[in-house]
């Protein structure tokens, strides 16, 4: 409900939408699309809907036209199934506004693709298409509003929604009676194949064998026979390459449970829902990525009934690095509601890419990419006249030791985390959360590593007052100043003996039973702590 309000909300603003709607396989992205396509058409506009593949535009045309059909609404579908005589009066009838809601493939990105008043723009899984196709889009975008649809959007869209430049909203809540799909990852064997296969016909499922090489493929589907050594259980292709009655009367004969095991490519990948087809055995699953790995396996576990998805790898050729990285993963994140952590994951095994260039991935290597991100929301934050925080810059060295032991957090990347995080606290109440949640994760913090958080608010204190730097040298407290800085407050009540060299430079002279770093950063904390 949350997210519809967010959808209707932006609709009735003056500034056109631009959201990401992001939601796991089958938790309700298309219908809160039809709500708002239906608001759009109340409110006298058209609709256009991109669909990257056939059998999703099939689907989608299907499912919009039964939804509005006791509706005044014309709803009418564009792909390579349309006769061309038929895609004609279409285009002509879209032109005169005739036409309520399009929906197509990359068709309509053509030229002669026109409307006569185009409100709303809804593209379904958005990472399916190139740059190119989204540069076409953008002669949309003007006064349109747009609804993109992923769930698990491409690194960059992704990286956009999380920094502001896009607004984001995010389904949780699965169906009702939802199972999550139990995954495994093995190397290539006919006798999983035989078994996962017996196990789902065993208990009248049905099966998807995914080979993802056409020119091959009618080999595989004989291979799957022979393994199944049963003349009873029929095995069919389907595939982007086949004449479209074969691949229709193929996509039929499974949806209806005549076929048991379907040899496909990669065309059932978005958009199918047959909920009696629960395990799905994907060949060469190194060469997918985690998009598509996560997008497939939510082609099973439709309904109530637990699924199993086998991503099966070549028994010979070695596994590089980063395909090693997206299956553990796609293993790992197999619960429900996965889908927005695996874009994360991929955002960070990729890298965002550039907003303003071709590249959809990548890492931003001239500044590295923590300052770029924090440059980026910097100037966003700007655009929008909202206050832009800074980091506590002082620099603070009281001559002991801070830092996290091995023997506390033994990880050196979550150790590399935690000081990362420490550097970025803006408020006590954050540091005191922080604490909490090292507490929880690790155990009792060690003296270092409360020193460590103590050091980090007294940074934060100390920027208040445009302290550059604070040391200890000796028995002396030295600080140091910005140009500016107004001190005669601050040390008022200060203990120990002050005395001020120049105008930017304060020493104070304190007892050595001071120096305890417990006792040092309770004076300091006490001393910095005081309101300007």
């Amino acid at each position: 409900m949350t997210a519809a309000d967010q959808i209707k909300r932006d609709m009735a603003e003056a500034i056109p939408m631009d959201r990401l709607l992001c939601g796991d396989v089958g938790y309700g992205k298309t219908e809160l699309a039809m709500r708002a396509a239906f608001k759009a058409v109340q409110a006298g506009k058209q609709v256009a809907v991109l669909a990257p593949t056939t059998v999703l535009c099939v689907q989608h045309g299907r499912t919009f036209a039964e939804r509005f059909a006791e509706f005044p609404i014309t709803v009418e579908v564009l792909n390579r199934f349309t006769p061309p005589k038929q895609v004609r009066d279409i285009l002509y009838a879209a032109r005169q506004g005739k036409v309520d809601i399009l929906i197509g493939t990359h068709r309509l990105l053509s030229d002669d693709v026109g409307f006569k008043d185009l409100g709303l723009l809804i593209i379904d899984e958005e990472q399916r298409f190139g740059v190119e196709h989204k540069e076409r889009l953008k002669r949309f975008r003007v006064n349109v509003d747009v609804l993109t649809i992923s769930a698990t959007p491409i690194p960059r869209t992704l990286h956009m929604a999380m920094i502001g430049l896009r607004d984001i909203s995010s389904l949780a809540t699965p169906p009702l009676d939802r199972r999550s799909v139990a995954t495994r990852v093995s190397r290539f064997d006919r006798d999983t194949i035989r078994k996962a296969i017996r196990f789902e016909l065993g208990r009248e499922g049905q099966v998807f064998y995914l080979h993802n090489r056409v020119q091959t493929i009618n080999g595989a589907a004989q291979m799957v026979r022979d393994i199944i050594a049963d003349d009873s259980v029929r095995v069919d292709v389907a595939h982007g390459q086949m004449h479209k009655h074969e691949l229709e009367e193929a996509m039929v004969r499974f949806v209806k449970g005549q076929t048991q095991v379907l040899v496909c490519s990669t065309i059932i990948e978005a958009g199918l829902d047959i909920p009696n087809a629960n395990t799905m055995i994907i060949i060469d699953a190194d060469r997918f990525g985690l998009s598509q790995l996560h997008q497939l396996r939510g082609r099973v576990g439709r309904y109530k009934h637990r699924a199993y998805a086998y991503l099966l790898l070549p028994a010979s050729r070695p596994v590089n690095p980063i395909a090693a990285k997206r299956l553990k993963a796609i293993e790992e994140f197999s619960q429900l509601g996965s889908g927005f952590r695996i874009a994360l994951r991929d955002l960070e095994i990729r890298g965002a890419g550039n907003i303003l260039g071709p590249e959809q991935s990548g890492h931003i290597n001239t500044v590295g990419y923590e300052l770029y991100c924090q440059l980026l929301g910097e100037a966003v934050a700007k655009l929008r006249n909202e206050p832009v925080e800074q980091p506590a810059m002082t620099a603070i060295d009281l001559g002991f030791h801070v830092g996290i032991p091995k023997n506390y957090i033994a990880s050196d990347r979550q150790r590399l985390e935690v000081y990362r995080r420490t550097g970025q606290m803006r408020t006590a109440a954050d540091i005191r959360r922080f604490e909490e949640e090292l507490r929880d994760l690790f155990g009792p913090l060690p003296d270092s590593v409360r020193t460590l958080l103590d050091i980090a608010e007294l940074r934060m204190y100390a920027a208040r007052w445009k302290i550059r730097s604070l040391i200890v040298q000796g028995m002396d407290l030295i600080f140091s100043f910005e140009e500016g800085a107004y001190t005669a407050d601050l040390f008022a009540r200060s203990p120990g003996r002050v005395s001020i060299p120049d105008p930017r430079t304060v020493y104070v002279r304190l007892e050595k039973s001071y120096f305890e770093p417990h006792t040092l950063t309770s004076v300091l904390r006490k001393l910095l702590k005081r309101s300007r």
